[in-house]
């Protein structure tokens, strides 16, 4: 039952990631297309710990932390550049 709700979990978090893409490729706004690549990295954590889940190992939650973290990073420093127009002051 288990492995059933995985991959269905699967296959709607890669459509979700291609609507990501869409929003991120056509995009209207400069926000739109940062929170369509946030909300890519936050897709992209939880395929990989449905990854993890369905090899029963801990290595990949330690890969989405990284992930989780560098998104993170990178969305801030997209979002400071924006509204400053340099990162490091």
């Amino acid at each position: 039952m288990l492995d059933t709700v995985i991959l269905i979990v699967f296959s709607m978090i890669g459509i979700a990631l291609l609507l990501n893409l869409w929003r991120l490729i056509v995009g209207p706004s400069v926000p739109d297309r940062i929170l369509a690549l946030d909300t890519m990295y936050i897709n992209t954590i939880a395929l990989i710990i449905l990854y993890g889940l369905q090899m029963d190992t801990a290595l990949y939650f330690e890969a989405a932390l990284l992930i989780a973290m560098l998104g993170f990073v990178s969305t801030v420093a997209v979002c400071k550049y924006l509204l400053r127009g340099d990162i490091i002051e």
